[in-house]
């Protein structure tokens, strides 16, 4: 939300008013001072104040989802079911998205919000963010196995992943059982990668992404709010933009 329609949400004053808040250098966002009244802002992720009274707002939506397998990570589809088809519809908001895409047939783990911000940073790449995921391939996963995820996968064409981490949970010839962590988001991956080495993914379900575990209480197509917790540690992928006319207090 823009901090402007933010202040007037909470009767501020009119817009001339806020203006003048803001150029007296009566608000800030997280410790820096902000004159912009356009700023995007979330008082549930940041401390905004106005002469340094904090605000409380509920300005965004978020909702941990325990995704299921035959639905896909999209708004709408002409054809198959989506995520946003197992929301009930007082938990409906406008602009409400998953992040990022789990395939069709894959579980777990997925942030639907609709702060566009929020999302954009937790997917860019540079960012780092940290998947995990239980996996199950049709076959055994070697040492060697491991330390070919650790020197990062190539792809034919020669499109090399970044290092990943295996942790084998159990191996056996028919089937092995894994949790694998990365740092990226290629298209289709996580399949792509035990294909190179000559396994197919059988199971496939995210258990964590960034700060965010999946809960084990919810049930395969459940979803919950965040709580204040998960929110907190959300906070360093919600930054606020460096601005000529911010700076630093103290």
């Amino acid at each position: 939300m823009r901090l402007d329609k933010l202040l007037t949400s909470l009767h501020f004053g009119s817009r001339n008013t806020i203006k003048r808040l803001l150029h007296s250098k009566q608000v800030t966002v997280d410790g820096v001072i902000i004159t912009k009244a356009g700023q995007n802002v979330d008082a549930m992720l940041q401390d905004i104040r106005v002469n340094g009274r904090k605000l409380c707002h509920q300005t965004h939506l978020y909702y941990m989802m325990n995704k299921p397998a035959g639905v896909i990570s999209a708004v709408t589809d002409k054809r198959l079911p989506t995520v946003m088809d197992l929301l009930e519809s007082t938990d409906y908001g406008k602009g409400l998205y998953p992040v990022g895409r789990l395939d069709r047939d894959t579980q777990g783990l997925l942030l639907l919000t609709d702060n566009g911000q929020l999302g954009y940073q937790l997917l860019r790449p540079n960012k780092h963010v940290t998947k995990r995921y239980e996996v199950k391939v049709n076959g055994l996963v070697t040492a060697e196995d491991c330390a070919a995820f650790q020197a990062g996968i190539i792809f034919h064409g020669g499109i090399q992943c970044q290092p990943a981490q295996l942790e084998v949970l159990a191996a056996a010839s028919s089937e092995s059982h894994v949790i694998l962590e990365l740092r990226e988001g290629k298209f289709h991956q996580v399949k792509k990668m035990f294909l190179a080495v000559g396994k197919k993914v059988t199971f496939l379900k995210r258990i964590q992404m960034g700060p965010l575990i999946l809960d084990p209480a919810l049930a395969s197509g459940g979803y919950r709010a965040l709580n204040d917790e998960e929110l907190r540690q959300l906070l360093p992928y919600f930054t606020i933009e460096k601005q000529q006319s911010a700076q630093h207090l103290g």
